[in-house]
């Protein structure tokens, strides 16, 4: 079971974001950045099948070169190797993205084996556009399911299970196939020391993309009013019980 799982660079979750004066980009000075977790857990899913299945497994990122760290986090995980499509740091559109992806993994389809499985996380955390993974199955031609919570094999088939209000769905489709899952489907493992070690000496191969022009083009980027909150103290000890009291005749609890 050969499977190749794609990631991105996204902000770490809950940092506060600044963008820059013209609105056209985010200010990157002083953030850190992770991988998205629904991907993480694509990541942890790969690793998990190749162990179980046999096989091998392949991290792709498309981003700056920065976007290195993310694909050793992955190699740490346990992952076999990594490949980079490199960018000059610009936010691509979704179907800029996926036509690189496509392409890139024909490329390396055309030198090895196939595919058998390719990973994306449901949405990044990012930009949330819930569309890579779709195109990239559509530029392939292969069976598609989003949502994905649980993955199961036989023989040449997988079936893939995803949650709905009252249950979930149970998904099959022929091998290869591509699969959006989210987070919960694992609970990804954090990497030992010697993971660590031996992704920092590991060689990460660069393939150079090329960007489609006809997706979509970002104005500017805007933040949401920010919601401002107050803390009154009202005292301490028995001192503050006529000001508690105070409050619940307000809020109509007495």
């Amino acid at each position: 079971m050969n499977v190749l799982v794609c990631v991105k660079r996204v902000p770490s979750p809950g940092a506060k974001i600044v963008l820059t004066e013209d609105g056209t980009a985010i200010d990157t000075k002083h953030l850190g950045f992770t991988v998205s977790p629904h991907e993480e857990c694509a990541v942890e899913e790969a690793v998990r099948i190749v162990a179980k299945q046999g096989g091998s497994s392949t991290v792709v990122s498309l981003g700056p070169l920065a976007a290195e760290e993310q694909l050793r986090t992955a190699l740490s995980m346990g992952v076999d190797r990594a490949v980079l499509l490199p960018t000059d740091g610009d936010e691509w559109d979704p179907g800029a993205v996926a036509g690189a992806i496509a392409a890139a993994i024909r490329t390396l389809e055309a030198e090895g084996e196939p595919f058998d499985l390719v990973l994306f996380g449901n949405e990044s955390a990012d930009a949330g556009n819930f569309q890579v993974g779709i195109r990239v199955a559509y530029a392939l031609g292969r069976p598609v399911v989003s949502g994905v919570k649980a993955i199961e094999f036989a023989a040449d088939t997988a079936s893939f299970h995803r949650g709905v209000a009252d249950g979930f769905e149970l998904c099959e489709a022929p091998l290869p196939a591509v699969a959006a899952v989210k987070e919960g489907i694992n609970v990804p493992r954090y990497p030992a020391m010697r993971g660590r070690i031996m992704a920092a000496k590991a060689t990460i191969r660069h393939l150079e993309p090329e960007r489609r022009t006809n997706g979509l083009t970002m104005l500017r980027l805007r933040q949401p009013v920010q919601e401002e909150t107050e803390t009154v103290i009202l005292g301490s000890g028995a001192d503050a019980a006529p000001a508690v009291v105070k409050v619940m005749e307000q809020a109509g609890l007495l």
